[in-house]
């Protein structure tokens, strides 16, 4: 049997034909986002899932381990976080990644949900993750929200870009006073997405890297415009 990975699933109701599987930030788990399942008033009943990252050694935080989607290869000082965040990038860790999300994918449509009615989410590395994952994935899906985040490996992205994946919404939001992934930083990858053309809705807050209460209620409305098509 393929392992999968553990994590905390949730629904909303019974018989659920929709799924958000939605990743944390480094460093937290599963529980971090449980709450925004009770928050998100959506019109449709969902099946939520909220993996757990493996625990791995991190080089930002001198080589502790911690549960991450991905190493981040650059040293201690913020300064050079902010600078170097999106290169000398794992490309390994990322695509492992990758291909965890897509055995929970692959999980969901055995389950009977369709590829457009399965949404991802993530946060700061699990944002990550998830556009480098919908972006590539065969299918179009229903959607992807990449908060306070950045496109990972871009210079593969017009190579691997599945051709359905071209149509797949993208909600991005970021903090103006995000520290830890610089706001430009995000939307420069917002920028470039747009580019290429892809169908995406950028938001900003006054906030540092978290999310909060206005961001959530945009996450709403766009997922119940996606959910209503």
């Amino acid at each position: 049997m393929t392992s999968i990975l553990p994590g905390i699933t949730l629904e909303t109701g019974t018989d659920p034909e929709h799924c958000i599987i939605w990743l944390h930030g480094l460093g937290a788990d599963g529980e971090d986002f449980v709450p925004i399942a009770d928050e998100l008033k959506l019109p449709v009943v969902v099946r939520y899932i909220f993996p757990h990252a493996p625990i791995r050694p991190v080089t930002i935080n001198g080589g502790y381990a911690m549960r991450a989607w991905y190493d981040i290869l650059v040293g201690a000082a913020s300064a050079e976080i902010s600078a170097n965040i999106g290169r000398h990038e794992d490309s390994a860790g990322i695509r492992a990644s990758q291909a965890e999300i897509e055995k929970l994918i692959t999980r969901e449509r055995q389950r009977g949900i369709a590829a457009e009615n399965i949404f991802l989410a993530g946060f700061s590395q699990g944002g990550a993750v998830v556009l480098h994952t919908g972006l590539r994935h065969r299918e179009r899906l229903g959607g992807i929200l990449a908060l306070s985040t950045y496109l990972p490996l871009p210079e593969t992205l017009q190579s691997e870009a599945g051709v359905s994946a071209r149509h797949t919404p993208i909600f991005m939001a970021h903090g103006r006073d995000d520290a830890v992934i610089p706001h430009g930083f995000g939307r420069a990858s917002a920028d470039e997405l747009l580019r290429q053309g892809y169908m995406l809705e950028w938001h900003s807050y006054d906030m540092p890297h978290s999310v909060c209460p206005e961001e959530i209620r945009d996450i709403e409305q766009w997922l119940t415009r996606r959910l209503s098509e």
